[in-house]
């Protein structure tokens, strides 16, 4: 938990520094930055410049050809991604976006709008590509690649989630995520990267998950949940593992193996699929859905991205079906097809329960859980008893890749009014397209900046107060691991009184199974409402 308390970090001074912003020296103050990745994993992936160092170290040991190696992949890059030229070129810095950011709100600082984090890495970009920037120099906003300038970047690409809120406001439609993307990759060349992303990735490549988890461990670890299951419902729950043959795969972030609040979705899955008697099957080595590589370069997503696929090839599964992730989905919606598609070995996704053909995933044959089980309620193929929430009063979290990146917002909606009896909106501003980012996404979900986390959810934690005020809210919904785990935190510092879910948690509540004993608890072991006395339902 974070020392400071909520009413001194709410004193943020908007005043722009008394220096232009090329002559501010960036300030590398405890809690805003995150550490850099240990040697041992940019080994495991590849990277150039395994070391040990910090970003508060004066000397940053850069190799001696650091800024040719950083121009030369600047110019491969503007050559590869069209997006990117496009995207430096076209500001013309009107400001729209200059408010809209979660850390600009938060912390104050000019150079968290995204007008001006987009500026850092433009300025470059003037001076070695444009005749103007050449000619010119600062008169035109550009200027030269210093070790200052590097490590301006490295401390603003790493205080970006990625989140996108800034391109819905954007009248030019620039992605402010893309530079920040090609920020990362650019730090990259020249071994500057944090632990906390690369970390993750480093235990991908070995394990087949994020954390490391072993794949016997791995299925140890969701067997262990079968006896809570079973100690709620009475009811014995037997998944399979690495079945050839089984009609679908089920990838899930490792999050809701390792961790609560995920766990509980976790359980909301198993029993789930018990229930509508699904063929399916788990993976103990392709065990992630999310995707780490999103956060630090296009060969790392591309790999990664592969992977599941790859076991999907193997088991000869039919098609995929996705757990609750945020980043898993900006990589499939956005990006698959041109990395690693298209899946013509996997069948346009059906569902064997409803009949329902998912043409949305006709090209990635991939399907959300979310609308996977929308589209089970629609079809009444499940029997709910919503009351059994009833101690809850719920709003929703919209996770910024889901909806931005996939336009998701009405089946989590739908889901949650057929399986709540209690659901509030956030401010209309705060929702959907225009939602709030948790703070903590694309890899920035450490402690070691966790001033900067509570500083940039605060929009986000601001929004949930107002409803739990308003209706008493005390139970935040959300579809994304990273939200799950951030927001957690964000919760306990700012609004206390509130709880983080997963949809699939709720459902495992409201599932009336088959068979089942009379239900007492719910997925946390908690009493449901009028069962305090230990009464039927």
């Amino acid at each position: 938990m974070l020392k400071t308390k909520p009413q001194e970090l709410l004193n943020i001074d908007y005043k722009p520094p008394k220096t232009g912003w090329m002559k501010t020296p960036v300030d590398f103050r405890p809690g805003t930055w995150c550490y850099s990745a240990l040697p041992k994993n940019l080994r495991v992936l590849g990277l150039p410049n395994p070391r040990d160092w910090q970003p508060s170290d004066e000397d940053w040991k850069l190799p001696p050809n650091w800024k040719e190696t950083i121009i030369r992949g600047f110019k491969e890059r503007l050559d590869r991604f069209r997006s990117f030229k496009l995207f430096l070129d076209i500001c013309v810095r009107c400001g729209a976006c200059a408010d809209k950011c979660h850390f600009y709100i938060g912390s104050g600082d000019p150079k968290n709008m995204p007008v001006l984090r987009a500026e850092l890495i433009r300025s470059v970009y003037r001076r070695y590509f444009t005749a103007a920037g050449k000619i010119l120099g600062e008169l035109c906003g550009a200027r030269d690649l210093t070790e200052d300038v590097l490590k301006e970047w490295f401390y603003y690409f790493y205080q970006c989630t990625e989140c996108r809120r800034c391109s819905v406001f954007c009248p030019y439609g620039i992605d402010q995520a893309e530079i920040t993307m090609m920020g990362r990759e650019l730090l990259n060349l020249v071994g500057c990267n944090i632990n906390w992303i690369l970390e993750p990735a480093a235990n991908c490549y070995r394990t087949g998950n994020h954390l490391g988890i072993q794949p016997h461990t791995f299925k140890d670890m969701i067997e262990f949940f079968l006896d809570d299951i079973e100690n709620i419902t009475g009811i014995r729950i037997e998944p399979s593992f690495n079945r050839k043959g089984a009609e679908i795969l089920f990838v899930t972030p490792s999050g809701d193996v390792f961790a609560d609040p995920g766990t509980y979705t976790l359980m909301g899955y198993l029993m789930l699929f018990h229930e509508i008697g699904l063929d399916y099957t788990w993976s103990t080595y392709a065990s992630e859905g999310g995707n780490f590589g999103l956060f630090s370069s296009h060969e790392i997503m591309k790999r990664l991205n592969a992977k599941m696929y790859a076991e999907a090839k193997r088991l000869g599964v039919k098609w995929i079906l996705g757990g609750e992730c945020g980043h898993m989905w900006r990589v499939i919606h956005q990006y698959m097809n041109t990395m690693n598609g298209p899946a013509d070995f996997l069948e346009e996704p059906v569902s064997p329960i409803t009949g329902t053909k998912f043409e949305n995933a006709k090209a990635t044959k991939m399907v959300h859980i979310v609308e996977f089980t929308a589209d089970l309620i629609r079809n009444k193929k499940l029997k709910l008893d919503p009351s059994r929430n009833d101690h809850l009063r719920v709003t929703f979290h919209d996770s910024c890749n889901p909806a931005r990146a996939m336009g998701f917002f009405e089946e989590p909606r739908y889901v949650l009014k057929n399986v709540c009896n209690n659901f509030f909106e956030m401010p209309e501003e705060t929702i959907r397209e225009k939602t709030f980012c948790c703070g903590g996404g694309a890899g920035l979900g450490t402690d070691e900046n966790l001033e900067m986390r509570m500083r940039g959810g605060f929009p986000r934690a601001n929004a949930v107060q107002y409803v739990h005020e308003k209706h008493g809210v005390n139970r935040l919904a959300c579809i994304c691991a990273i939200d799950r785990a951030t927001l957690h935190s964000l919760m306990d510092y700012w609004v206390p009184e509130v709880q983080v879910t997963g949809i699939h948690e709720l459902v495992g509540n409201a599932l009336v199974m088959k068979g089942e004993k009379p239900r007492e608890l719910d997925l946390r072991g908690e009493p449901l409402m009028g069962t305090e006395g230990g009464g039927d339902v």
